[in-house]
């Protein structure tokens, strides 16, 4: 046991109190899920009026200090120990209960707990030589032994064993260097230490700027960022680190805020995978213009950059499809109304592990905002990245399948690429091949309507259908009727005689400030080649005010090993 807390002085630098005559307890608990006994155990450590709760490994170090009546909490983040101390005074309070039962020879009192709408039953004895409890937030004094817990009726901990412990040498962290902080600074600690943040722009301008310059090929280097099309969209190159390739979850953090512009924009966060062979992206069209991508030309002979996938061309992975709202941050203090607290900026925050080629070495992420403000938007991106809680050494990785198939959104707007307007005389057809076996096979349909007067289809409820193989698989009137719940966020959004703001308007699935999430289509799908059909009921022109839809599709799946 001298080896077992040994490590809690190598791990927290703890300071080593002086030894005792006083006998060391061990209280060893069974755990059980519904009744039944679950696989591991729970072990305390009792010595000297000192309740030791964890384990050396833990990430958490955490005791009970009887004799100064408070808990303590330890956490190490990069050299640094940071400590929390809990008063007594400030725990749970303990409801009295009338039932007894026999644990371990000892006739133990019954009291609960109430907790974040949690009940928590505890049954106690004042009898025994050792004091304490195995959740430091519930002792029903500082003379009981907490011999079972019971969380909400169904999760308990029950002890079965309790032992003397042989030359024990306690530790305790007295070490005067650790900085004490108070309990939301250490939950935001402890929070922040659980997952890892990877930013990939800060605080970037995206504006129109017909004077802004094309990076060089040769100087795009990774970590760096690059601005293209006019100004409207930032590119950056990064790294598939081993967080990333090893995460369970992968989330998308986008916060957004205006330097000048007053409208509601259409938004983008993409990824340009790496090039293999004669493969044509994106990104070649963003160093040497539009005439690198192949044109998709609709039955009214108008044509279209780089809309759907072809043989030797892969169209960009979108991850999130974002609206900014109308004028935040900038436009605060020039449009004040009593009681409209408006907010500094907006964030967006989307799953989006399934969208991650974690696969390849390195991948360009990129964002997008359609403007012609010189002031335009500025942004930050992060990818928030999430460990396996689960992750067994012996079970390989599932390898993921990311096939991007089309996306309308033109993020070469500034740049002369045309809108997806082509629904209106024609249907968007793939043709595509599945090369692998593939499981739990989706496809990410992500579908926004514009055409922004009354009679226009970003007002105007329209019916999409996807067909696979000649089959129809989905369809939906995508539609969004809770913009007004956003009205906080816009605001220089035009307020109406009505009463009404134009941020409060229903719209064809987005709001001003919102993010649009994919539908999920499963598809069961064979190896082979397939033809995939986009159909909207978009509605005619007016004049020169046009419809068109942003929509992307991805399928995405696991490879079989």
């Amino acid at each position: 046991m001298i080896k077992f807390f040994s490590a809690i002085l190598l791990f927290f630098s703890l300071t080593l109190v002086a030894q005792t005559k006083s006998d060391v307890y061990k209280i060893t608990y069974d755990k059980f899920e519904n009744g039944k006994k679950t696989e591991g155990n729970t072990e305390i450590y009792v010595h000297n009026q000192i309740i030791f709760l964890s384990k050396p490994t833990d990430k958490i170090q955490q005791y009970i200090d009887l004799k100064n009546n408070y808990n303590v909490s330890t956490i190490k983040n990069g050299n640094t120990v940071f400590k929390k101390i809990t008063p007594f005074d400030s725990l749970p309070v303990p409801k009295k209960e009338n039932d007894t039962r026999v644990i371990l020879g000892y006739h133990c009192k019954h009291v609960s707990f109430s907790y974040f709408s949690n009940r928590i039953d505890v049954w106690f004895t004042e009898k025994a030589a050792a004091k304490g409890t195995p959740n430091s937030n519930y002792l029903p004094d500082k003379n009981a032994l907490v011999l079972q817990m019971v969380y909400n009726g169904n999760q308990t901990l029950t002890a079965n064993a309790i032992t003397k412990v042989k030359n024990f040498q306690p530790l305790v962290n007295y070490d005067d260097k650790t900085i004490v902080v108070d309990k939301s600074e250490f939950e935001e600690i402890l929070i922040n230490s659980r997952y890892t943040k990877l930013h990939v722009f800060e605080n970037e301008n995206i504006n129109y700027d017909p004077k802004s310059v094309i990076p060089n090929e040769k100087d795009l280097i990774a970590d760096k960022v690059f601005h293209f099309s006019k100004g409207s969209v930032v590119l950056k190159k990064i790294k598939i680190t081993p967080e990333l390739r090893n995460s369970s979850s992968i989330f998308a953090k986008l916060t957004c805020k205006s330097n000048g512009d007053a409208y509601d924009r259409t938004g983008s966060v993409f990824i340009i995978s790496k090039n293999n062979g004669n493969t044509t992206t994106l990104l070649d069209a963003y160093l040497n213009g539009l005439d690198r991508l192949p044109v998709y030309t609709d039955n009214q002979k108008n044509k279209y950059q780089g809309i759907k996938k072809e043989k030797n061309y892969k169209p960009a992975i979108e991850i999130l499809r974002f609206f900014t709202p109308f004028g935040v941050n900038y436009f605060n203090d020039k449009r004040k109304i009593n009681n409209y607290n408006w907010v500094k900026e907006v964030v967006y925050k989307e799953d989006v592990t399934s969208l991650i080629p974690i696969d390849e070495d390195e991948i360009w992420m990129g964002v997008f905002i359609g403007n012609y403000d010189a002031g335009g938007h500025t942004i930050s991106l992060e990818l928030d990245v999430y460990p396996s809680m689960n992750n067994k050494e012996d079970k390989p990785a599932k390898k993921k399948y990311v096939a991007p198939l089309f996306s309308t959104v033109n993020t070469m707007e500034m740049s002369g690429q045309n809108y997806g307007g082509l629904f209106a005389n024609d249907t968007l057809k793939v043709n595509f091949e599945i090369k692998d076996e593939v499981q739990n096979l989706q496809l990410l349909y992500t579908t926004t309507g514009h055409g922004g007067w009354e009679n226009g289809d970003e007002f105007v409820p329209r019916m999409n259908k996807i067909l696979v193989d000649g089959q129809e698989v989905f369809k939906v009137i995508p539609w969004r009727t809770d913009c007004a719940t956003y009205r906080l966020s816009n605001p220089a959004s035009g307020n109406f005689p009505d009463g009404l703001s134009s941020s409060d308007l229903s719209r064809s699935n987005w709001c001003p400030g919102t993010l649009t999430p994919p539908y999920v289509i499963p598809m069961k799908l064979p190896k082979g080649n397939h033809i995939i059909e986009v159909v909207i009921e978009q509605g005619p022109n007016e004049g020169p005010s046009t419809n068109h839809w942003n929509v992307s599709g991805v399928l995405v799946g696991e490879l079989k090993n």
